[in-house]
């Protein structure tokens, strides 16, 4: 590699090479060692000597901390783990499962289900039991319906909010739990993955109750 043909300085990122102007440093080899206080020349002639180059990682330092790497190498490996950790993000949204208090057993169980996917996909999930006519004089039922679903994900989810009233209807939001969470196996490098969701996969539609 040849220092002398980069540029002074990136755009962005540390000074490097011939941009450190500063009289003297403190300087780390390639290994990591402290070589403590040097002329900022002699760590340049360095750097040239090992074709390396000249990086200050820490400008605010007195003088300030500059280290012996590849900065081509450096800028690569620092651009994949940025890209990597973009890959593995996971954008947490809220899902609505809307119930109505005349909802059945089996229409419960189906929902509880998709509660449970979304909840172990790390979203949370919005119960929400609209109410009809005469139905909000019996806010109880909707109450034991929220209730219902609730129990039957406790050993994955918490109750975050509710169960509240919002005009005519009652709702809760249901998250995973910190112990749940905590006790969530990683994947392998073993581990096959996952196959391509389709648009249509991707897609998740409020899920509405039967009227």
């Amino acid at each position: 590699m040849h220092t002398r043909n980069l540029p002074p300085r990136p755009p962005t990122g540390p000074r490097i090479n011939r941009a450190i102007r500063v009289p003297e440093v403190r300087l780390i080899d390639e290994e990591g060692a402290q070589l403590g206080v040097v002329p900022t020349a002699q760590a340049l002639e360095m750097a040239r000597a090992r074709d390396l180059d000249l990086v200050e990682v820490a400008a605010n330092a007195v003088p300030p901390v500059c280290k012996l790497l590849d900065y081509g190498r450096f800028k690569y490996e620092q651009t994949k783990k940025e890209r990597d950790a973009k890959k593995n993000q996971h954008t947490s949204e809220l899902k609505e499962l809307r119930l109505r208090p005349r909802t059945d057993d089996h229409d419960l169980d189906v929902r509880s289900r998709a509660a449970r996917r979304f909840i172990e996909e790390g979203h949370k999930v919005r119960l929400l039991v609209r109410f009809r006519g005469r139905e909000a004089a019996h806010p109880q039922i909707a109450r034991a319906q929220i209730d219902r679903i609730a129990s039957s994900l406790n050993d994955i989810a918490v109750v975050e909010q509710g169960p509240l009233m919002e005009g005519r209807a009652m709702y809760a939001i249901l998250a995973r739990s910190r112990a749940s969470a905590a006790a969530r196996p990683r994947p392998s490098a073993d581990t096959p993955a996952a196959p391509p969701t389709t648009a249509a996969q991707r897609s998740t539609p409020n899920v509405d109750a039967p009227t």
